[in-house]
């Protein structure tokens, strides 16, 4: 796998990423890519079969609705026989040659996953999810999807050369694909484990994504409360967009607007906001204890046509150093390349809340967790900000963040941390003392 260079550079919390335009590498999944593996595991008179795998390498990026869509380029004027597990969208002109009946003879195929309703005899195992896949430290077992080929029209050659120009949309832009190059061909077990099968070639491809190809704007925002200050502070102004000053498109719906959502063509229609995401992010600092402290994360959906399935959340924080307990979602923590900074990774308990409901007139779809801390005598704080979050992550999007000097601050003459101990135990002697006096 090629190792990419990137420059981050941070001010006032807005994390800046300059990399090379074919790839960007991620500090926070620093192994983060998905890799496409072409294995010919049989050879024919005219062509090979081979099983094609979509790896996803990411931790908390997956792959949502409506899933991934592979293509490349033929060098050599294959044709696709047949297909298991998945499809080619085109067939294509196959009437001038002899495989009339091919599955696809275009020399640039795109190819789709089958849905959980495709017929068994067409299924196999790692497909048919729609071309949903996993991030890979949330359900590993389902972080992949693969398809079998068989490609034909190389008419005896006994030199065969890998596709070329894959594209990878999972499922819209933002991933760039490196070549397909050869590499060591896979081994596989067989008989339990006791037999080592071993492919005749391999090609791979890494494809690796980037936030700033995917998307102009952010598509999450992040506001912040505490117990020990009134003041909420809100989303950044058009986060995610400003709000059309044409009045008469429809960029969004205000709560009080009487137009039915049916009437709304456009995919995605949020509630009108100062912010204008579709996904608010937001972090209350609720209680302070003894030990511990408490922390209500909230996930809200503005949007009025969309669920999110299976949605995550990456909260960077320090506080996750210490002990964490997370009462509504899953939760696990990930490795970081060059942070000092812990990073949690949570999602929706399966058949609970792992689907962030959209948004409808009268209320937003929203998901919510309560996180308590332990805490770090000589680290934990209220002052500066420090209870509040680094940065917030949302379906693997980074949600624009307030500015520091808008964060919620202590009252003047307020204590950061618990007071100490010793403290407590000389009023609690002087009280003693006093009473012991005033009884004699």
């Amino acid at each position: 796998m090629r190792r990419v260079l990137c420059a981050e550079y941070s001010c006032l919390g807005i994390r800046i990423l300059i990399c090379r335009p074919n790839d960007c590498y991620d500090p926070l999944d620093p192994s983060g890519n998905i890799t496409v593996t072409f294995d010919i595991h049989d050879w024919r008179s005219d062509g090979y079969a081979a099983r094609v795998t979509i790896q996803n390498f990411y931790q908390y990026r997956h792959v949502d609705k409506p899933g991934w869509n592979i293509g490349w380029s033929w060098t050599n004027e294959e044709i696709i026989w047949s297909m298991f597990s998945a499809c080619a969208t085109k067939q294509g002109e196959c009437s001038p040659v002899k495989y009339g009946g091919a599955h696809s003879c275009m020399p640039n195929p795109v190819i789709v996953d089958l849905m959980p309703d495709a017929p068994p005899v067409n299924m196999s195992e790692n497909c048919c999810r729609g071309g949903l896949i996993s991030a890979r430290a949330i359900d590993p077992l389902r972080s992949l999807s693969s398809f079998e080929m068989t490609v034909v029209n190389l008419d005896g050659n006994s030199t065969v050369y890998p596709p070329a120009n894959l594209t990878l949309l999972a499922p819209g832009p933002g991933y760039t694909c490196g070549p397909v190059v050869e590499t060591t061909p896979t081994v596989s077990s067989d008989f339990g484990g006791r037999r080592q099968v071993q492919v005749y070639k391999t090609w791979k491809s890494t494809c690796t994504y980037s936030t700033f190809l995917a998307n102009k704007t952010p598509g999450c925002c992040v506001s912040l409360s505490t117990f020990y200050n009134p003041r909420v502070t809100a989303c950044p102004d058009c986060s995610c967009g400003c709000r059309d000053a044409d009045q008469s498109t429809v960029s969004c719906v205000s709560e009080v607007d009487s137009l039915p959502l049916s009437d709304v063509e456009k995919a995605d229609i949020v509630q009108c906001t100062a912010h204008m995401c579709p996904v608010r992010v937001h972090w209350h600092v609720k209680n302070n204890y003894m030990d511990h402290w408490r922390v209500k994360m909230t996930i809200s959906n503005y949007n009025y046509k969309k669920n999110y399935s299976d949605w995550n959340v990456l909260v960077q924080h320090p506080g996750f150093k210490q002990n964490s307990t997370t009462f509504s979602f899953n939760s696990t923590l990930l490795p970081t390349a060059g942070f000092a900074d812990e990073v949690a990774l949570f999602w929706g308990l399966q058949a609970y809340n792992n689907e962030l409901l959209q948004a409808d007139q009268r209320q937003l779809g929203s998901v919510s967790t309560e996180i308590l801390f332990e805490k770090d005598s000589g680290m934990f704080t209220l002052r500066n900000g420090w209870a509040l979050p680094r940065r917030i992550y949302f379906g693997g999007e980074e949600c624009a963040m307030p500015l520091p000097d808008t964060f919620p601050v202590l009252p003047n003459g307020s204590s950061c941390t618990k007071p100490p101990r010793y403290l407590f135990l000389l009023l609690l002697t002087y009280m003693t003392f006093k009473s012991l006096a005033s009884w004699l």
